[in-house]
């Protein structure tokens, strides 16, 4: 399963939007850019909130061979797929 975390090598601010490129497989430039353009056509007050928002909710890529913290849902999936 795919996850969706901040990019290490693709950052300029905290890696969101190189994040988003790199679990999408688009080059981050094109999502920066997408992201300037709706953010001047809304008015620049909800993309600011949005990237604040996503700045917080998008995780820190794990360094390799740390542990990463797994949910109840996904153990419960796992367990599930083991059984079948």
């Amino acid at each position: 399963m795919k996850k969706l975390y901040k990019s290490k090598d693709n950052k300029v601010f905290s890696g969101v939007m190189g994040g988003i490129g790199e679990y999408f497989g688009v080059d981050p430039i094109l999502i920066r850019a997408g992201y300037v353009f709706l953010s001047i056509i809304t008015g620049v007050f909800p993309g600011i909130l949005a990237y604040i928002l996503l700045v917080f909710v998008i995780p820190e890529k794990p360094k390799p061979g740390e542990r990463v913290r797994v949910s109840p849902i996904e153990e419960e999936e796992k367990t599930e797929e083991g059984q079948n």
